[in-house]
């Protein structure tokens, strides 16, 4: 099993930085974003009771985005960085019924503190550090966690199916970050494919392999709901 204090991401300057520059480095960041807020409007903002799991929250950009729009009766955010979890604190403020959780999901399999279910689960560029076999067990634990009818929208990066398809995404992210309006961070930036393909913090899996998964777990009208190169939107239903 896998350990998220010895990955990169349990490191405070590692984690800043990324906090830093994603705006710049992820394509179509708040676009994915918004298709998410989609789904949560369209399937669950009509439950008064709705609660919602942001599972690997980071500094919890996602929840404030959602919240400005939406008011669930439960919001928890979830990640195994205190860093993330102080940054998503000082991000959201005090607010009733929005609480935080210091997990990684290694430890939420192996000692699940929640028992309850969730009307809508998210999670962005987070399980992508799992192995395989991991990243099924999580989507298990999400899957039992869902309510009936509940929604799972898993916001990450994935395996291209061929060599040829990964120069391409590679190059189609490389240019998102040369075309970014800020010159002084671009520059800075432009070695982060690279890089992310170096880190062995990184284990991601092809997008298809994934779909198939949460179909053999259980999931229900399983799609992709958006992609742009590597970067994936999918998920499913209970």
């Amino acid at each position: 099993m896998t350990h998220f204090e010895e990955s990169q991401w349990a490191k405070s300057h590692f984690s800043q930085n990324y906090r830093d520059a994603a705006n710049i480095f992820l394509p179509f960041r708040s676009h994915f974003i918004d298709i998410t807020k989609a789904f949560y409007r369209h399937y669950i903002s009509q439950n008064t009771n709705a609660s919602v799991l942001d599972l690997g929250c980071g500094d919890g950009l996602f929840m404030q985005e959602l919240l400005k729009s939406f008011t669930p009766a439960k919001a928890r955010l979830v990640d195994g960085s205190n860093d993330m979890l102080d940054a998503a604190k000082e991000r959201l403020g005090r607010q009733e019924n929005v609480y935080f959780s210091k997990a990684s999901f290694q430890e939420l399999l192996i000692n699940d503190p929640f028992n309850e279910h969730f009307n809508f689960i998210y999670s962005s560029l987070a399980i992508h550090h799992l192995p395989f076999e991991e990243k099924i067990n999580l989507y298990t634990y999400i899957y039992n966690h869902l309510a009936i009818d509940g929604c799972f929208v898993h916001y990450d990066v994935v395996v291209p199916p061929s060599e040829k398809l990964d120069r391409c995404y590679m190059s189609m992210w490389r240019q998102w970050i040369k075309s970014h309006p800020a010159i002084n961070k671009r520059e800075d930036l432009i070695g982060i494919p690279e890089e992310y393909k170096g880190n062995q913090d990184n284990i991601p899996d092809t997008l298809d392999s994934q779909l198939r998964a949460l179909e053999t777990i259980g999931f229900r009208d399983v799609d992709c709901y958006f992609k742009y190169g590597i970067f994936t939107l999918f998920g499913g239903f209970k």
